[in-house]
């Protein structure tokens, strides 16, 4: 090691790295090779000839840990302890869901995470003229405060990370989730995990908006505040990339725009009054995981230094925490293949090892059966089991951020780096991130790039494997898993009981209050709360929303 660089790794090893092996003790199998030779937590450069490269490499790349976080989050990442290992899931009902849920967790998933039904992420009730043909088909149904009963049934939530793929009734599932943890004797500060409520990408890239942006912003940050106070180890929000993605951007525009999304948040929470280091380190990120593995090892390194600096040097954050970078990675769905499905296989575990060797600290690997269906159970087995492999057999969780240093690497997560900061900068030109999407802007710079892929594709300029080369004659479909009319009927009847069976005017005055306060600038998390407490509906509280804030209409290009 150089001299320039010893004191700075002195001082890591002093004041960051010895406190969080205290706290969490590396793992003793992951110090060595398989044939054992000895591994260190962490690997420097061995070339910082004078002080004015060492402080480029400090200002750059540093240590794991600290800013810019470059290297990851952590001083010792997976050494001490593996990314959550969570199976997003979720259809049918909820006892269906929840006997899935419980088999994961004996399979040895680490956190839970909910995939709700389309009728319950845009706020509409299962017995409402536009679910029908919806129910149960894309995630679990989910319409009032008896359902999260039953998701949750012998799921102990203090014992339990979960994070609910939700968006604009976002506010009312977390509500939900409170509440059933009141149920079980869990207080709200016990309870941990994370709530997407990333409105934003969904007027970019996904579409299950129901209020405009104002009064959505409104939401979140009202979410923001309440849980701060009250629900403190809840990541707020989950800014989405994986969506930008899923719809066709590149890896420059996944991080540039999403970053520009949190960037978005973070002023609404600053303008409605709250402190920025309050907030921010709850706030969390999701991105996708494409099979280009080292493109997506930088995308991650870039993501984490960008915003890092977007926190200190823009938003004036003085705790580490709020310049931190946490993100939960999903391989993704866009990339697999009706085709030849086994070959999904070897997709998601690169797509994954790109994941962890970019320092993720949470994980989703994508069944090999999701091009044709919701996942069956052994191949949901299969994809957990591909991240237990990784993290126990491959050694690449022994030692953090092990591609540092490579000339390719570290030059793309610059390259990255600038191009995303571009977006950044244009969207800032255009008066920020919903003037952006008013102007179509990131929704049309998507487009363009999700065309020129596929043009690739069926020009023959892009390989995919079982699509447009090595193609078989006959390919042989797995049996997979199917949604009956049934579990529409019991969803139906469940909802029918519970509003024959609830207390109507306590119901009533819940939403009456929750109109009214919707018109003033009251937070009204607290309501919502009160009002699936009294088992209102996820429909009738969007209702009385809608009729405050109306309805989204979406743009186009």
């Amino acid at each position: 090691m150089s001299d320039a660089l010893r004191p700075h790794v002195e001082r890591w090893k002093t004041e960051m790295l010895a406190r969080s092996v205290e706290k969490i003790p590396e793992q003793a199998d992951r110090q060595v090779t398989v044939s054992g030779t000895p591994v260190e937590t962490l690997y420097l450069p061995q070339n910082v000839a004078d002080q004015a490269v060492c402080e480029g490499y400090l200002r750059q790349t540093g240590f794991p840990g600290e800013y810019p976080f470059t290297r990851g989050v952590q001083p010792t990442m997976y050494r001490s302890r593996f990314w959550t290992m969570r199976q997003y899931a979720g259809f049918a009902t909820a006892e269906e869901t929840n006997e899935r849920y419980r088999f994961l967790l004996e399979q040895g998933q680490t956190g839970l995470s909910v995939a709700f039904d389309l009728p319950t992420q845009i706020g509409y009730d299962s017995d409402h003229v536009l679910a029908a043909g919806e129910i149960g088909k894309v995630g679990v149904a989910i319409d009032t405060l008896a359902d999260m009963e039953i998701l949750f049934d012998s799921i102990p939530l203090d014992n339990v990370s979960t994070s609910m793929t939700i968006n604009a009734p976002a506010a009312v599932l977390l509500a939900m989730y409170i509440a059933v943890g009141a149920k079980q004797g869990v207080s709200p500060e016990k309870l941990t995990g994370t709530i997407q409520n990333d409105v934003l990408k969904e007027y970019i890239a996904r579409g299950t908006y129901i209020f405009p942006p104002a009064p959505s912003l409104r939401l979140i940050t009202d979410i923001f505040a309440f849980a701060a106070r009250h629900v403190p180890q809840f990541n707020t929000i989950s800014v989405s990339g994986y969506h930008i993605r899923e719809a066709g951007s590149t890896a420059a525009q996944e991080i540039g725009f999403t970053l520009a999304d949190g960037i978005a948040y973070v002023q609404a929470a600053q303008a409605a009054g709250l402190d920025v280091d309050r907030f921010a380190p709850r706030v969390a990120f999701f991105f996708g995981a494409m099979t280009d593995v080292l493109e997506e090892v930088a995308k991650f390194r870039a993501a984490r230094r960008l915003w890092a600096r977007i926190m200190r040097d823009r938003f004036g954050a003085k705790s580490p925490r709020s310049c931190m970078l946490r993100f939960h990675t999903q391989t993704c769905g866009a990339t697999l293949t009706a085709q030849q499905v086994d070959n999904n296989v070897v997709r998601v575990t690169l797509q994954a090892l790109a994941a962890v060797l970019g320092g993720t600290q949470s994980l989703h690997t994508n069944s090999r059966d999701e091009a044709l269906a919701l996942p069956t159970e052994q191949a949901v087995q299969i994809a957990l089991r591909t991240q237990q492999i990784i993290a126990h057999e491959s050694g690449v969780a022994n030692t953090v951020d092990p591609l540092a240093g490579s000339y390719y690497v570290e030059q793309l997560t610059d390259r990255i780096e600038a191009e995303a900061e571009a977006y950044i900068k244009r969207i800032d030109e255009m008066g920020g991130m919903v003037r952006a999407i008013e102007r179509c802007y990131p929704q049309g710079e998507i487009e363009q790039s999700a065309y020129r892929y596929q043009q690739e594709i069926e020009r023959g300029e892009r390989t995919i494997v079982g699509v447009n080369r090595y193609t078989t004659k006959e390919d042989t479909q797995p049996d997979t898993l199917t949604i009956g009319e049934e579990a529409t009927r019991r969803q139906i009847d469940r909802l029918t009981r519970v509003r024959a069976e609830r207390d109507e005017a306590a119901v009533e005055r819940a939403l009456d209050t929750l109109e009214a306060a919707a018109r003033s600038e009251d937070n009204l998390m607290p309501l919502i709360l009160d009002a699936v407490s009294a088992y209102a509906s996820v429909g009738e509280i969007c209702d009385r929303l809608r009729n405050v804030f109306g309805e989204y209409e979406e743009q186009t290009t």
